[in-house]
């Protein structure tokens, strides 16, 4: 449950705090509490804000279409900003290769229409 506590409290944190990614620790907090409480489970499951996202990717219903966009939108913004203070060319490579890596991730996963 602890682990479960701490991803939970990560994941809000990253709704916040760009390249902190929120739905992944969100659904590891899931599986945590899945195998420990399932008090908490429930909670995660059915709180008004975080549970809507994560019952929708277990699910298998997708990323609403807003989520895709704000994410890659503030990757990117993230990672330009950041190559821009930073002098080591293997570390501006390894940003752009994050970046890109989690940007096919996003997009290769389905996306949820809302009405």
């Amino acid at each position: 449950m602890g682990v479960g506590f701490g991803c939970v409290g990560l994941g809000v944190l990253g709704i916040f705090v760009p390249l902190l990614p929120t739905v992944p620790l969100l659904l590891l907090a899931a599986a945590c509490f899945a195998r420990s409480s399932e008090r908490f489970h429930r909670w995660l499951l059915d709180h008004p804000h975080l549970g809507p996202t994560v019952r929708c990717y277990l699910d298998g219903r997708g990323i609403p279409l807003r989520a895709k966009v704000a994410a890659i939108g503030l990757i990117w913004l993230s990672i330009t900003v950041s190559i821009l203070f930073i002098s080591l060319l293997w570390a501006k490579g390894g940003l752009v290769v994050v970046g890109t890596g989690v940007t096919v991730y996003l997009l290769r996963k389905p996306t949820r229409r809302i009405p």
